[in-house]
């Protein structure tokens, strides 16, 4: 009897011990399952769902475009009255895989990262946490750290978040855009590569200006880099959680990220870029003797950041549009007066590339890379990527523009569904579910 009492005594202990075991096992699956979930979400916008009269056109004209122009993959969507209408993927996502491309995959943006840091800046405005006016560098500025050095030109001192906004800081590309110079600049300061955010303050701090602040415009990737440090100054985060957390999450965008400079680091649903026949490879951006493409380690993407690091799918980025469109059917992120300051005729735009009677456009590209983002005053809106750089250079975005018109004059009747709510719904259950998407507080 007494040996019984020590047997049931001993089993009861190993249940006990190996019970937290099995309940992480059962959690660790439960989390790989959603993982696998959000994974079939995420293709839930699929190229049918785009099925209507008009769809056979659109697909003859964009299909037409991508061979003139030897593109390899488009991800095109259109927006009207602030309903996602049109989403579908063209040609290959990933040639070697043999993989289509579909409406949720995610693209490299480019400079159209900038709007993204645009809008994130004026929602600190907006919130009190800092002002357009602010000075950014030298004494009690707001990236004032003395590691930078000793300021050579005193004039930096001048420079506001708003010269910085508005491409009109003082620096110019008369030498070599440095953003995409990043050997020359860590050289240039003294420090080993990869370059880093603190490497071009450091080379901006030794440098003189190359015209005052605010007296001309010159485009400025290195600005816009600046910028993302200002936020992470500002809010105590990394730049790419204030803006998902504060920004993308509360709006239903939840599948936006800084991308990587590696196919192997690339997230699961995103395309590989290919660049012109003919490219050249240059020397790898983080300093060892190899040379890679531009695409892949040439130049460096997670440097870029707030200029233009971010990748996204054509619908969530389409969604973005329709929250800063100042049209009426959605609520914006920003202000009226927030999106007026952005986007004001005759003024320099803060974010957005061109802003003329209301039609905005942002474009950006770089080897592998074309995007672009259009909202005209008609309430249509429309994104298209492509991943593949083309030799036309500024004048492609003319093509696309061509495209785009010639689309949307034959095609005036679009469907009455909405697919941002089939998309998000169905996301949006999913996530909250499996606390994907935690409070974030802002520090």
């Amino acid at each position: 009897m007494r040996k019984r009492k020590w047997k049931f005594l001993t089993v009861l202990i190993i249940i006990v011990c190996c019970l937290p075991i099995v309940i992480i096992s059962t959690s660790s699956l439960q989390l790989n399952t959603s993982s696998e979930l959000m994974g079939s979400v995420n293709q839930r916008l699929t190229n049918n769902l785009s099925e209507f009269e008009g769809s056979p056109y659109i697909d003859y004209q964009v299909n037409r475009f991508m061979k003139r122009s030897e593109l390899m993959g488009v991800s095109l969507a259109v927006v009207k009255d602030e309903k996602l209408v049109f989403s579908r993927g063209y040609g290959f996502a990933d040639i070697e895989n043999d993989e289509l491309t579909s409406p949720q995959h995610l693209f490299r943006l480019a400079s159209v990262s900038k709007l993204i840091t645009a809008v994130a800046v004026m929602k600190l405005v907006e919130n009190g946490k800092l002002r357009l006016t602010d000075n950014v560098f030298g004494e009690n500025a707001i990236l004032s750290d003395s590691v930078y050095g000793e300021i050579r030109d005193p004039k930096l001192k001048d420079i506001t978040i708003q010269h910085l906004l508005e491409h009109t800081a003082g620096w110019t590309q008369r030498y070599g855009d440095p953003a995409f110079n990043p050997l020359v600049v860590a050289r240039k300061v003294g420090d080993n590569p990869p370059a880093t955010i603190n490497s071009y303050l450091k080379f901006v701090y030794s440098r003189r200006l190359h015209f005052p602040p605010g007296t001309m415009y010159s485009y400025s990737n290195m600005g816009y880099m600046f910028l993302g440090e200002v936020i992470e100054k500002i809010t105590g985060l990394a730049y790419e959680d204030y803006v998902r957390y504060h920004v993308l999450f509360p709006h239903g965008i939840y599948d936006m990220y800084l991308g990587k400079n590696l196919y192997e680091n690339k997230y699961p649903n995103e395309v590989r870029y290919y660049e012109q026949d003919g490219s050249i490879k240059i020397r790898a951006c983080n300093g060892d003797s190899s040379r890679v493409p531009k695409s892949y380690g040439g130049n460096d993407i997670e440097l870029l950041g707030a200029a233009g690091g971010w990748i996204a799918s054509a619908p969530e980025l389409a969604k973005l549009v329709t929250l800063l469109d100042g049209f009426d059917n959605v609520p914006d992120i920003l202000s009226d007066t927030s999106i007026e300051m952005m986007t004001q005729d005759g003024s320099k735009p803060l974010g957005w590339k061109k802003t003329h009677s209301g039609y905005w456009y942002r474009t950006g590209s770089f080897a592998g890379s074309v995007a672009m983002i259009a909202r005209r005053p008609d309430g249509i809106s429309w994104v298209f990527m492509s991943n593949n750089s083309n030799w036309q250079g500024p004048g492609f975005y003319d093509d696309v523009n061509w495209l785009m018109n010639k689309i949307l004059r034959k095609v005036d009747q679009w469907p009455e569904h909405d697919l941002f709510q089939y998309y998000n719904m169905e996301r949006l259950s999913l996530m909250s579910i499996n606390n994907e998407y935690p409070a974030h507080p802002l520090n």
